[in-house]
């Protein structure tokens, strides 16, 4: 047996169903064995959006996903794409074909070893047939137990040699890895629950940690037992929000003036799988006279304000807040907090509809965002980018649905498209739709006909400002040329029909409408470009550089 096919068939045994990436000389023979095997491979146009798709594919299916590269140049398109799966903390194996090992007069050799280093990836070198398999097995397991992305590393002229000792009894990293609950300290428990018995008003944040374990039944009974307000990341945004009358949204920058205003009351916040990151609690500002639990299967976190949580329970979350409640109960502990008829009443008026900006030819973007929320179906999942046009989505959107958001991670335009496609793949290709810019989605245009090769239904609603719309505004607050920030684009609907999808240039609420339910009734991958005014400026944006919150 080649050693390619080796290679090929660890991965298969790892359970790779989906490969994204380019063939080049160094990885073909290694692809050709996976096709063989009955993977399935996506040709994409560049390899740094093949990492993309991996990586929603990783964030969709719960596993780790896998791209694929050949030597020197399709290793270094990675670059950017990397560091946003390492900083998402995404489990990713890349197979990267390498020059002749030892060959640094290659036209291709690149030092991928020092490379990787820099993109923020683990680094496996297969230098000898015997070590193939287990650079594999390793691999998967460090991307498994460790959340983060593995590179591995196989010279051509190691693929392509014979493998005398096949070990045909391959036993995958997910037989080394034991599944089982991390319980709580009991004495941290108790020490949490008399800092909840103290309280008076408790707020509860659930982050991505706390979704992943499907906590949400735990953390909604510890809510009614301690009168709390229900708050989220923007990792587990909308989460539970049909569940329960006392939830407020972000915590956080993203939040609204009304939430943040209660917030701010809290005297306890449990934090469930979140980091509690600068971002999530504005250093400290939000909750300026709180106690902190954090409930998290990571070693102590230090949180955005620079401290450690006064209680810390390393430990399963759905564990942890079982006891939580159990405790809370033996005591006869419970609390009206927040769950009084007012407080409804103004988390009832934060979502009514602001008036909305008047402009020819151009809808006001929070417009955009409330049709979008009530046209799509609930059960069609969302993915946000990152830049000032999907700040008002990241705000505004409401319905409970899967919410996915690329904001933070790395400050990278452009990734929405690319995650939304992989993500996709891995959940049987179901209708969904990405919130992205015009800038953010022209700079992987190319990878709109691949998800038109591969039927992918993806809808990509583009919020067009015509130019670079984070840069206008902050240039316009810092007194320079917003003009410089302008670049003006080509009809993408029109672009998205030549690519082989569908697309419609939309410039009205009502043609806005009419665009989306022809998409819900025919889903297919395409484009609908909203053309939206600059008169806007998005809440996060308002506050960061005029400190103002209307």
């Amino acid at each position: 047996m080649k050693v390619y096919e080796a290679l090929a068939e660890a991965f298969v045994r790892e359970g790779t169903s989906d490969v994204f990436g380019m063939m080049g000389d160094a990885n073909m023979h290694w692809m050709a064995a996976l096709a063989d095997r009955g993977v399935r491979l996506y040709e994409v146009r560049h390899e740094g959006s093949g990492l993309g798709m991996a990586d929603g594919w990783a964030r969709g299916a719960g596993q780790p996903g896998v791209v694929t590269t050949t030597s020197g140049p399709g290793v270094s398109q990675l670059a950017t794409s990397m560091i946003v799966a390492s900083r998402a903390g995404t489990p990713l194996v890349a197979f990267c074909g390498e020059t002749a090992l030892g060959d640094e007069g290659a036209t291709q050799y690149l030092d991928q070893r020092r490379f990787a280093a820099a993109i923020e990836c683990d680094f496996l070198h297969v230098t000898r047939p015997e070590n193939a398999q287990e650079a594999v097995r390793q691999a998967f397991y460090l991307a498994r137990t460790e959340s983060k992305p593995v590179m591995i590393s196989a010279p051509f002229d190691v693929q392509t040699a014979e493998l005398d000792d096949y070990d045909e009894d391959y036993v995958p990293s997910t037989a080394l890895i034991e599944k089982s609950r991390l319980l709580p300290d009991p004495a941290k428990v108790q020490a949490a629950c008399d800092l909840i018995q103290d309280a008076e008003r408790v707020v509860i944040i659930a982050g991505r940690g706390a979704r992943k374990a499907d906590s949400g039944e735990e953390i909604l009974a510890l809510q009614e037992r301690t009168g709390a307000l229900l708050a989220t990341t923007l990792q587990a945004k909308n989460w539970l929000c049909n569940r329960t009358d006392f939830h407020v949204g972000l915590s956080g920058l993203f939040g609204d003036k009304v939430s943040m205003e209660l917030l701010q009351e809290a005297d306890c916040v449990i934090a469930v799988g979140a980091s509690l990151n600068h971002y999530t609690i504005e250093s400290g500002y939000l909750y300026p006279e709180a106690k902190y639990i954090q409930i998290d299967t990571a070693p102590h976190l230090v949180m955005g304000n620079g401290k450690g949580a006064d209680c810390y329970l390393q430990a399963d979350a759905v564990t942890a807040l079982a006891e939580l409640t159990r405790t809370l109960q033996e005591r006869s502990v419970r609390l009206e907090g927040f769950h009084t008829d007012q407080v409804k009443q103004h988390l009832t008026g934060r979502v009514q509809q602001p008036e909305y900006v008047q402009e020819p030819g151009r809808l006001d973007p929070r417009e955009a965002i409330w049709i979008l929320d009530h046209e799509l179906p609930g059960e069609m999942g969302l993915v946000l980018g990152s830049g000032h046009q999907t700040d008002f989505g990241t705000m505004l959107f409401q319905r409970s649905r899967d919410v996915l958001s690329n904001y933070g991670m790395f400050g990278a335009i452009g990734q929405a498209p690319l995650i939304a496609m992989g993500q996709m793949v891995a959940q049987g290709n179901k209708p969904g739709f990405v919130v992205e810019g015009d800038a953010s989605f022209l700079m992987h245009l190319s990878e709109f006909e691949t998800m038109c090769r591969y039927d992918i239904p993806l809808l990509v609603v583009v919020m067009n400002d015509q130019g670079l719309g984070a840069e206008y505004h902050k240039a316009k607050a810092k007194g320079l040329d917003p003009d410089l920030a302008t670049i003006s684009t080509p009809e993408l609907g029109a672009v998205a029909q030549a690519l082989g999808g569908g697309g419609a240039t939309v410039r009205t609420a009502q043609e806005l409408r009419d665009a989306l339910a022809e998409y819900v009734s025919s889903p297919r991958p395409t484009v609908i470009d909203v053309r939206i005014t600059r008169e806007v400026l998005s809440t996060p944006y308002r506050r960061i550089q005029y400190g103002e919150d209307v």
